[in-house]
């Protein structure tokens, strides 16, 4: 499967850089991390669905499949 994915990194003027994290690019060659998380995916078991539920406990997506949750995040939760 030939999968593409774009990835968005905005670098701010102190030299700070934001994104979402993801493994295919070695994030930790641009220097020390901070990772926090900009939502969480969870299983809903009354629902039977996996949402995407942000900072604030706001469901903002969901799908019976986790891999369309992780794609949604990847297309909505860049940095702008």
């Amino acid at each position: 499967m030939n999968r593409q994915m774009n990835i968005n990194i905005q670098f701010n003027p102190n030299g700070t850089a934001h994104c979402l994290w993801t493994e295919a690019v070695p994030l930790h060659e641009l220097g020390r991390l901070v990772i926090s998380r900009a939502s969480h995916i969870e299983f809903n078991n009354a629902a039977q669905q996996w949402e995407v539920i942000d900072r604030k406990r706001r469901v903002r997506f969901f799908a019976r499949s986790r891999s369309a949750c992780l794609g949604w995040e990847q297309q909505n939760l860049q940095p702008k």
